[in-house]
């Protein structure tokens, strides 16, 4: 979808005219970006990188775990689940990539393997569309830099994201693929008693915010599903948004105490609803940019036709509420 084009457009101020071919989310944002695009107003595509968006990547990006994946399609189960107690996670990731290489296997066998792993088409879309129309995509992942890589690589999606953080990985010498943990919390621990010992993602998103900051005012969204998830989450502001997956540890602790995080909540549950959600966050975002500059947006992708609608009226439409399942 982010490859697509409008079959005609037409745009003029005063009286917008856009028409194309197209149903699905997309021309929700390319409408937005066409009404903006007026004399005297600054706003354009490139300026789009104002809006940050931060996804997590398993069972966020990818519909299930990638650690799980390898361990279980390349027969390690009964060893993992022995040395699951006595390791942190991190650590035993480390030590099924040793015993892959004690029995012969290579990184490539390694690739191949993720390779396979399911990534539904919604989410490949949605990241593609917000790529297409000059969003900021980031990755604060707790998996590992090989996994995350190669499956977006292979997915054609790498080079959608302006940054992966996540823990590093190297080949030595052996061949041997080993982890190292993004925080080393041996000789300098994060000290957040919400996340995992070796990777804090409050930090990176506090570190990602310091930066924007210098570019000038930037929106964060951000997509997670996990317990690692909700400091980060924390950590946003009121005119950020945050996109947990519903019935998942995130959504459940927002929904414990929803007073304590700032941010807009947008719940989803399926590859679907993230892609609709997510586009639809962005074109508020850049409705409300627009404000009194452009007054027409599209607002029904299902007949395609732009209607007049002030961007007071994309501000006042509820929000999806931290609701238990």
């Amino acid at each position: 979808m982010g490859s697509e084009n409008l079959d005609s457009e037409h745009a003029v101020m005063g009286s917008i005219s856009l028409t194309h071919t197209l149903s699905s989310p997309i021309p929700v944002i390319l409408a937005v970006v066409a009404a903006a695009r007026c004399e005297g107003n600054r706003f354009h595509i490139a300026g789009m990188a104002r809006i940050v968006v931060i996804f997590d990547f398993d069972r966020t990006i990818i519909d299930g775990d990638s650690d799980n994946w390898v361990v279980t399609q390349m027969s390690l189960i009964q060893l993992f689940h022995q040395l699951l107690p006595t390791m942190s996670w991190n650590s035993l990731m480390n030590r099924m990539l040793e015993e892959l290489h004690l029995q012969g296997k290579t990184t490539e066998d390694i690739a191949q393997c993720l390779k396979r792993t399911p990534l539904p088409p919604p989410i490949i879309s949605a990241i593609k569309s917000a790529f297409s129309i000059g969003c900021d995509l980031r990755i604060v992942s707790d998996a590992n830099q090989f996994f995350i890589e190669t499956i977006l690589k292979h997915h054609g999606l790498l080079s959608c994201f302006k940054e992966i953080i996540t823990n590093p990985t190297f080949i030595d010498e052996e061949g041997r693929l080993r982890i190292i943990p993004y925080h080393d919390f041996r000789s300098s621990p994060h000290g957040c008693n919400l996340c995992p010992p070796n990777m804090c993602k409050g930090l990176i998103v506090e570190q990602i915010q310091a930066s924007a900051s210098t570019d000038g005012n930037k929106t964060l969204i951000y997509l997670g599903d996990g317990k690692g998830d909700y400091c980060p989450s924390l950590k946003l502001r009121e005119v950020d948004h945050v996109m947990p997956r519903e019935k998942f540890p995130l959504w459940e602790r927002i929904h414990d105490n929803p007073m304590l995080v700032k941010a807009k909540v947008h719940g989803w549950s399926s590859g679907e609803e993230l892609e609709m959600t997510l586009l639809r966050v962005i074109s508020t975002i850049l409705a409300n940019d627009c404000n009194a500059n452009c007054d027409y947006i599209l607002t029904d992708s299902s007949d395609c036709k732009v209607r007049y609608m002030p961007p007071a009226t994309l501000e006042s439409s509820p929000q999806t509420p931290p609701t238990h399942h």
